[in-house]
C-alpha cells in the first residue's frame, strides 16, 4: 500500500457525535486534500456506520483501516476469542458497506493474549476468507515489542509524538527491520497543550503532566499552529513511520495540515533537540499510552 503521509482518524467523530452531514464533509475534504488512509475501530460508536454512508460510493480512493476486541466499546470488557474476533470482523465489513478491508488491528491486546496465539489466528483466519486484505497490531510498550517480535502481523499502529517516545527505541528499529508498515496514533500528543491550561478531557492529562515537564521551546510560542506543525513533523520525521493518524471534526483542517507540512521533515538538528530533550527528562515510567 502506497499511503499518504496523513490518514483520517475516525475515533473523535465517533465520541463526540459528530452528524452524518459533518462526516460526509469530512470525508470528501480529506480525500479531495489527497489523503487516502481512513481509520476507524468497532468501537468508536457509530463511526464505522456513519464512514460506510459517507464514503461508500468512493471506496477505491482510500485504504480502510479497523481493529477489533471490544465488541462492546472501549468502556466493556475485551473479547479475544477467535468467534467474537470474526463475528465483529463481519460486522465492520457490513457497517463500512464494503466486501474487504484493507487492514484489520488487534486493537490494545495484552501480551498475554496475544502469547496465548487466539486471536492472531482469528485476524489470519479473517484474511484467509478474504475479509481483509493485511492484518496488524495497535497498541504500546511491550505488548507492542511481542507483536513485532512474533511475525505474526503485517503493520504496527503505535503512539509516537513528542510526549511519547518510548516506541522509538522499544518497537520501532525491529518493526523497520522486519519491513512492517508502522501507522503513528496520537501525533500531535492531543494538543494538549495548547490552551496553556490543564485540559478538561482526563484522557490528555498524561500528556499535558509530561510536556510540563519536558517545556519544550517551541511550545511557547505564540504561533499555535507552528507548534503543531513542529510536533507533527516531529512524528513523520521518526525512521520508519508511514502515516500519522490525525482526528479533526473541522472540514477545513486537512488543507491547513496540509500547509504544515510543506517544510517536510524536520532538520536533523531539531529532530535530535527534541529527542535528547526526551532523554534527559523523561523517566522509564513513561511508557507508551493507548
Amino acid at each position: 500500500m502506497q499511503v499518504s503521509v496523513l490518514g483520517f482518524g475516525a475515533a473523535e467523530i465517533g465520541y463526540e457525535n459528530a452528524s452524518q452531514s459533518t462526516v460526509e464533509q469530512l470525508l470528501k475534504s480529506a480525500l479531495d486534500a489527497g489523503l487516502n488512509v481512513i481509520d476507524t475501530a468497532e468501537c468508536y460508536r457509530e463511526s464505522e456506520e456513519m464512514i460506510g454512508k459517507a464514503v461508500g460510493n468512493r471506496r477505491a480512493d482510500f485504504y480502510l483501516f479497523t481493529k477489533c476486541g471490544h465488541p462492546h466499546g472501549a468502556e466493556s470488557a475485551a473479547n479475544w476469542t477467535r468467534d467474537s474476533i470474526l463475528e465483529s470482523i463481519e460486522r465492520s465489513l457490513r457497517r463500512l458497506q464494503t466486501d474487504v478491508l484493507d487492514l484489520v488491528h488487534l486493537h490494545s491486546c495484552s501480551e498475554a493474549e496475544l502469547r496465548k496465539g487466539e486471536a492472531i489466528v482469528a485476524l489470519q483466519t479473517a484474511r484467509d476468507r478474504g475479509h481483509t486484505r493485511f492484518i496488524g497490531y495497535s497498541g504500546d510498550g511491550h505488548a507492542a515489542r511481542y507483536a513485532v517480535e512474533c511475525d505474526a502481523f503485517d503493520s504496527l499502529q503505535v503512539s509516537i509524538n513528542i510526549a511519547d517516545q518510548e516506541a522509538i527505541e522499544l518497537s520501532m528499529p525491529l518493526a523497520c527491520e522486519r519491513g512492517m508498515g508502522v501507522i503513528a496514533k496520537r501525533p500531535i500528543a492531543n494538543v494538549a497543550w495548547k490552551t496553556g491550561h490543564k485540559p478538561a478531557n482526563s484522557y490528555h492529562h498524561i500528556y499535558w503532566e509530561r510536556l510540563r515537564k519536558l517545556s519544550f521551546e517551541f511550545l511557547r510560542t505564540t504561533e499555535p499552529e507552528k507548534a503543531i506543525a513542529t510536533a507533527l513533523r516531529f512524528t513523520l520525521s521518526v525512521p520508519g513511520v508511514d502515516t500519522a493518524i490525525v482526528g479533526t471534526k473541522k472540514p477545513e483542517r486537512w488543507e491547513q495540515n496540509a500547509r504544515l507540512l510543506e517544510a517536510g521533515a524536520l532538520s536533523e538538528t531539531d529532530y535530535n533537540a527534541i529527542r535528547e530533550r526526551w532523554d534527559d527528562v523523561a523517566p522509564k515510567t513513561w511508557i507508551g499510552q493507548t
